[in-house]
């Protein structure tokens, strides 16, 4: 008969008892991430950071334990400096990395703000871990952009469109004061002469140095005179002084700064993170299309690992290429062989950067998908199925009617390049039994516009991106940078920057690149 029979039995518990081991490495599993995330960090070369400790004074916490904690921190979804130090303290994978040490959230938020200036330079020192290791190449680029929203609230918008009638409201109100005192011809001659006053409205709101200036010499002219109520013209003036110093003034000051911070390159800002741009996002809890502040984020991958990375102001895709392949060069010191996009980088200005650096570009255009349908194809009044004789320069439209060159019309882009298109008129529409089907000019005769050197650059993708080879990266892309993008945003949440400032972003999203390449690594070993 077993004598436990009936009776409740518990294991040993006793909080006062030692036991082995007392390493924390031992507990945990050989294939841990964290594992990975310690043996990369211990072979790369961080001379960049350490440069960066100048000495003397009390002793710093070892840099590389912090950007192992850091990394970690972030493959874990653990991204708040608070968050980590707490993780620091009570977590064994945490704790094993620190070595026993416990900086305060001070120090990881601070060591992250100064990884700034030199967090391409340690992303590098990954890249060429796995480049010795055989498992990237900088032959092929795989390009992608998302849109992230920034730390910053998305009702505290400036609009450049806004701030300009702002500006001439503000103009309308300095002449409508300065009209007032015009008519003290004595205190007119004193301040600016035979010039008048109204004139010089619109230049004092771009020069607030001057409108001080102004405000400053009408306060001195109305110092010593009488504070009588009939002396009228030195109560009115008293008043456009007051007027002019309170609210004119800090406005003048205001829009010429906001201006300042816009830029000539972007149309919006926010005035929580002042880089931070208006952008339409697809994370719209409003579902209706909302612009929020926010970034555009461009990666270049191969094999799923993030090979480069920037940070952008414009919302559209087109402008960002040039740019994120020569931040690429400033890496690695050279161009990938083969790029490989999406249609939203098809443009005559990237397709021409690219073929002038040697890059082999499968990259689409807009109407690449369209022109492999057949209803595409047998549309005879699509300009490109329309006849061309390049002897007579002329097009042949579906009625035997010529269509005959006009002019040349420049096109200049946002960023300065310019395009040449060339316009061509049917010689005559009427009586057209197509006219309805052709155009939808009701009066006036068909025309075209052809820009010939994007056609032929256009012709040239096409070659590549039918190819055997294209073919073979078009179903690769399909699944490079959006896997990186949906371990990011989806797997992990992060759908908003926690820093603000276009360094201190660019700073995030490159601990967060080198995070991912830590997990993809980490899932590589373990298979």
């Amino acid at each position: 008969m077993n004598k436990n029979h009936g009776r409740v039995i518990f294991k040993p518990y006793n909080m006062d008892q030692l036991s082995l081991p007392l390493s924390l490495e031992c507990m945990i599993a050989p294939n841990h991430p964290v594992r990975v995330v310690n043996e990369v960090i211990e072979e790369m070369r961080l001379e960049p950071l350490l440069a960066k400790y100048k000495g003397g004074g009390t002793s710093s916490y070892h840099p590389k334990m912090l950007l192992k904690v850091l990394l970690y921190g972030y493959t874990q979804k653990i991204r708040a400096s608070r968050r980590i130090a707490k993780a620091i303290c009570e977590n064994i994978p945490f704790m094993w990395l620190a070595g026993g040490n416990r900086p305060d959230f001070h120090t990881i938020n601070r060591f992250r703000v100064e990884m700034g200036p030199i967090i391409e330079s340690v992303f590098k020192e990954l890249m060429i871990y796995l480049v010795r290791n055989g498992i990237i190449n900088l032959r092929s680029l795989f390009v992608d952009g998302t849109k992230i929203e920034a730390n910053a609230n998305k009702y505290s918008f400036v609009w450049g469109k806004g701030l300009k009638k702002q500006r001439e409201r503000l103009a309308n109100t300095i002449k409508k004061l300065l009209e007032e005192i015009n008519q003290a011809n004595e205190l007119e001659e004193k301040l600016y002469g035979d010039e008048d006053l109204s004139e010089a409205s619109y230049q004092l709101v771009d020069d607030p140095e001057g409108l001080a200036d102004l405000v400053k010499r009408v306060n001195e002219a109305v110092a010593g005179k009488s504070k009588s109520p009939r002396d009228k013209r030195v109560k009115v003036t008293r008043r456009v002084a007051r007027k002019l110093t309170k609210d004119c003034l800090p406005r003048a000051e205001r829009y010429k700064k906001q201006i300042e911070e816009i830029g000539e390159q972007r149309r919006s800002m926010s005035k929580t993170d002042k880089d931070a741009t208006f952008m339409r996002m697809k994370e719209d809890h409003m579902k209706n299309g909302q612009l929020k502040p926010g970034y555009n984020v461009q990666i270049g991958t191969q094999n799923q690992f993030v090979l480069n990375f920037s940070i952008h102001q414009h919302p559209g895709d087109t402008r960002c290429l040039k740019d994120h392949i020569e931040q690429f060069k400033a890496i690695y010191g050279c161009y990938p062989h083969e790029l490989i996009a999406d249609a939203g980088y098809g443009s005559e200005e990237n397709y021409e950067f690219l073929k002038g650096e040697n890059i082999t570009p499968y990259v689409k255009f807009n109407m690449f998908h369209k022109e492999q349908k057949a209803y595409f194809k047998n549309d005879p009044y699509r300009k490109e199925n329309m006849p061309y004789d390049p002897e007579k320069d002329e097009y042949t439209c579906p009625a035997g009617r010529k269509l005959t060159y006009r002019y040349t019309n420049k096109r200049k882009t946002e960023a300065g390049y310019v395009s040449s298109i060339r316009y061509y008129e049917c010689e005559s529409c009427a009586d057209c039994p197509h006219h309805e089907a052709c155009t939808k000019s009701k009066n006036g005769n068909r025309g075209i516009g052809i820009n010939r050197r994007l056609e032929a650059l256009k012709a040239e993708a096409r070659a590549n991106l039918m190819s055997e080879a294209g073919v073979a990266m078009r179903k690769r892309r399909c699944i490079e940078p959006e896997a990186v993008f949906g371990r990011i945003k989806w797997c992990w949440g992060f759908k908003r920057f926690l820093l603000r400032g276009l360094e201190k972003v660019r700073t995030e999203w490159g601990i967060l690149c080198m995070a991912h390449n830590l997990m993809k690594l980490a899932a590589m070993s373990r298979a």
